[in-house]
């Protein structure tokens, strides 16, 4: 039977998804949670990697297993008891053999966090990434727009991916503002049909540096057309990341 399981996590003390040599990976915690609930040795599949200090909400990964006499439904419950506390399985189902979490995915979906604020907020700082200043919100959601659309975006992914393209179609970049513990709270929400490394954070990057004028859309557009990484912003850090959604065709 494939079970697939909805997975959230705090990444901050971990490698990434991914099994790494010398560090602790979500997808070793989850495999040996597995092997301790299940008495077996399965290997999961997951929608796609999440890279060292990024989380998630929404991951979704699938494994094989025969003779298991847990339910689906009732997974989250069995793999929870041994896990940490910085890793739950929300969510658990069976699909057929076809269904691949990583080849199946259609559409997902990251946030970014941002605060702005003139000192570090402690309750804030764990998944959220701070700003002195940021620009008004008209400013981020005009320039949101120019990042949406089909593109080459091998300026917006860090060297050392070996990707075979790096078109990727972006269906909806939106920024969305709020107001906590008396400063402004700022989301990006970045939803496409797939993402290269490091890719969201460039792009929350450029964001801000369009918004506030630093760059043009001359400057991205000449980015889109020649690839060159020094044309766009910076990378924001990790910690601010997070996978809400993985979407798949209906019925999956």
């Amino acid at each position: 039977m494939r079970y697939v399981l909805k997975i959230a996590y705090d990444g901050t003390e971990y490698a990434g998804w991914q099994y790494q040599p010398n560090a602790v990976s979500v997808q070793e915690v989850l495999e040996k949670a597995i092997s301790d609930a299940l008495g077996q040795t399965l290997k999961t599949t997951a929608s796609g990697r999440t890279d060292a200090g990024v989380h998630a909400a929404g991951q979704v990964c699938h494994f094989d297993g025969e003779n298991i006499s847990v339910p689906p439904e009732k997974m989250p419950d069995c793999l929870n008891r041994f896990l940490p506390p910085d890793v739950r399985v929300l969510d658990g189902w069976a699909a057929d053999a076809a269904f691949d979490s990583n080849r199946s995915a259609k559409r997902k979906t990251y946030v970014y966090s941002l605060y702005v604020s003139a000192r570090e907020m402690p309750l804030k700082e764990r998944f959220a990434t701070r700003l002195e200043y940021a620009p008004k919100l008209p400013a981020l959601q005009n320039a949101a727009k120019l990042l949406e659309g089909e593109h080459d975006y091998k300026a917006f992914c860090a060297s050392g991916s070996a990707v075979k393209t790096t078109v990727r179609t972006v269906y909806e970049v939106r920024v969305e503002e709020s107001e906590s513990f008396g400063g402004r709270d700022l989301k990006v929400y970045v939803t496409g049909n797939g993402f290269l490394y490091n890719m969201v954070r460039t792009m929350v990057g450029e964001l801000i540096d369009l918004a506030a004028g630093k760059r043009t859309e001359e400057s991205l557009l000449q980015a889109y057309e020649t690839g060159r990484r020094e044309l766009l912003g910076k990378t924001m850090p990790a910690k601010g990341l997070t996978l809400v959604q993985v979407e798949y065709q209906q019925g999956n």
